[in-house]
């Protein structure tokens, strides 16, 4: 008998942070078509409405709950939004960041904090209030979005570089402490994605270089990413896929 790949999620829920676009949107429509009940995480709105109809409209179920990551009351508004509706959290995909790349003397120090706050801090913090109730429940996923960057260094990236290495290095220590309850806890590395944070990039001379070299190779969309994740969170309870690293084909520097 075939499985039934439409409904491996069903009656889980998943919460999706940055999920306004790019992998975070992606990631929550393909959650869905597995069956999950998504809880779209992010500051826009409007973006995230558009996204629940797009899943509704499919036969899946999603809750818009307006977030900014780097505020503690959103994260509790969030995981309480979340039980109040669902009564369990299964998923958590920390994927929320920002990539404002600058050389170190000239980036001001909003850009420097905001960087270690969305990609690190609001991670870290996110993931500290979901747990409890992941150990209760004796199980979950928690999946966190670095990057290549956090592997391999990268030139006028070094406040990127480091947060995102923080990412590797906290989800490896986590695993540690909560594998014992069931949980399981995946890095998920991709190189060259075409998303909208190119555009973010400040520095117009960084922002036109890295455009180019993404340009330069076939680069991963969006997709590939969610479907990474999925596969992560559909595996059997035996096993913990920790790590991957996923980057196009003719991406041989980070």
């Amino acid at each position: 008998m075939s499985a039934d790949f439409g409904s491996e999620l069903d009656g889980q829920v998943a919460i999706v942070t940055g999920a306004s676009s790019g992998i975070g949107s992606a990631t929550a429509e393909s959650l869905a078509s597995r069956g999950a009940s998504v809880v779209l995480a992010a500051r826009r709105e409007d973006e995230l409405e558009e996204l629940a109809d797009r899943i509704e409209d499919t036969d899946g179920e999603a809750l818009v709950i307006p977030t900014d990551i780097t505020d503690d009351d959103d994260i509790d508004s969030l995981v309480e939004a979340t039980l109040d509706e669902y009564d369990r959290i299964d998923i958590l995909v920390n994927n929320a960041g920002v990539m404002p790349l600058a050389h170190i003397a000239q980036a001001d120090r909003e850009t420097l904090q905001t960087t270690i706050d969305v990609n690190l801090s609001g991670l870290i913090t996110l993931t500290h209030a979901v747990v409890p109730t992941m150990i209760e429940q004796e199980s979950g996923h928690i999946v966190n979005l670095s990057s290549v960057v956090g592997r391999f260094l990268q030139a006028n990236s070094s406040h990127y570089n480091a947060a995102k290495a923080g990412v590797k290095m906290f989800g490896d220590s986590l695993r540690l402490d909560v594998a014992e309850n069931g949980i399981h806890v995946a890095t998920i590395e991709p190189g060259a994605v075409d998303t909208e944070l190119l555009d973010h990039i400040p520095d117009e001379e960084i922002q036109e270089g890295v455009k180019e070299h993404v340009g330069s190779m076939d680069a991963l969309a969006p997709e590939d990413i969610a479907r990474t994740i999925t596969f992560v969170v559909t595996q059997p309870e035996r096993v913990d896929i920790n790590e991957v690293l996923i980057r196009p084909l003719d991406q041989v520097q980070p």
